[in-house]
């Protein structure tokens, strides 16, 4: 129904508002310009072994590996949207052969283990809470065609069909994952183990298991930082033209890539990664990653009231019931993160805070330039 490129912020500003928009549009960059950070350092850390020379200078590499990623997409759309169907493709085949190693070899034998108590009552409840956001940066990233509605040939139907297979695909690898590795090494050997997939490489192919692993989390990264650094950039352009932001973050390269907006992501990207601030950022976005959700499913109330009569290509399926679920959904995940995960959810609630003076200086500088 948008074509523009920009995210959830293009919807929740259209259904809700500016400032409501102004909210999603910069958590969602921030939190973007994070998770890139993240994974930069991520890679080093796992090619460390493999590369003695990078002991003491991860965080050199990780700016390195960024700006990389900075200069090939530099070019233009075309070229992102090649290296991120080649690394897709890679990350997915990756996958497949290490379920199907799991499934099909022979299983480890185990040792005889009693078995593991369900958690009951308030501590089942923290246990639901804390595993979802945990799972939640698995599933995230099911949005990110929004973020090229202008890009996409024939939106209404390329967007809707995109995101439901990516999330049908994702369930599929991330559950016949799990079901692999319980396979290998059982429910109570997974309990705490703080990285399964690497117990299980191990276990299958003995001291080769490890390179299997790190390779494979490797290529997984590097889709990742692709796509996030197609996506952060949009946002930016997608609120300067709308005059909350700079007229710069406007400029857009011959290519298709806006160019102040690319650059001022992978800025802030090394900043994180010099500064070692990444894992903060994370830690509050987890929480507004929710907030950004519930503002767009509630758009979509908003739309239906606000215009009727616009074309939809796509209609959501059991509106209004549908939505009201996962409403429901985001309501009680920033309820039960709120209670129980309080010394991140305060501060979000700082940042969500922040954002109010933050909004009315640029209102107020628009208006003084004679801004509608």
């Amino acid at each position: 129904m948008i074509t523009r490129s920009g995210g959830q912020y293009v919807i929740v500003r259209r259904g809700l508002g500016e400032y409501p928009g102004f909210v999603v549009g910069w958590t969602d960059w921030i939190s973007v310009c994070g998770a890139m950070s993240l994974g930069a350092m991520v890679i080093t850390e796992y090619l460390e072994p493999l590369l003695p020379a990078l002991a003491g200078r991860r965080a050199a590499a990780g700016v390195l590996l960024v700006v990389a990623f900075g200069l090939l997409l530099w070019r233009g759309i075309r070229i992102g949207d090649l290296s991120q169907q080649i690394l897709s493709a890679l990350k997915a085949i990756a996958f497949g052969v290490l379920i199907g190693l799991c499934l099909i070899l022979p299983a480890p034998v185990r040792e005889a283990g009693g078995t593991t108590a369900l958690p009951t009552g308030m501590a089942m409840v923290t246990a639901l809470v804390l595993g979802l956001q945990s799972v939640i940066y698995t599933y995230d990233g099911w949005n990110g065609p929004l973020y090229f509605g202008e890009e996409v040939r024939d939106p209404g139907r390329g967007i809707p069909r995109s995101m439901i297979i990516g999330v049908l695909m994702v369930i599929a690898i991330y559950v016949l994952l799990n079901l692999a590795f319980v396979r290998v090494l059982g429910i109570e050997r997974m309990a705490g183990d703080p990285f399964v997939a690497a117990s299980a490489g191990k276990a299958l192919f003995g001291p080769r298991g490890d390179l299997v692993i790190r390779l494979l989390v490797v290529v997984s990264i590097l889709s990742a930082i692709n796509a996030c650094a197609l996506m952060g950039p949009r946002v930016l352009l997608a609120m300067s033209r709308d005059r909350l932001l700079h007229p710069a973050f406007e400029t857009v390269s011959p290519g298709g890539t806006p160019t102040v907006a690319h650059w001022a992501t992978i800025g802030v990207v090394c900043g994180f990664i010099l500064t070692g601030t990444f894992n903060t950022v994370l830690a509050l976005c987890a929480f507004l990653y929710v907030v950004g959700y519930l503002l767009s499913f509630l758009s979509v109330f908003a739309l239906r009231r606000k215009e009727p009569d616009a074309p939809r290509p796509f209609r959501v399926p059991g509106f209004p019931v549908t939505t009201t679920v996962v409403v429901v959904g985001s309501v009680a995940f920033l309820a039960g993160a709120l209670v129980l995960d309080w010394g991140n959810s305060w501060k979000s609630l700082v940042l969500l805070g922040l954002s109010a003076p933050v909004y009315l200086t640029v209102a107020r500088s628009d208006r003084r330039a004679g801004g509608p």
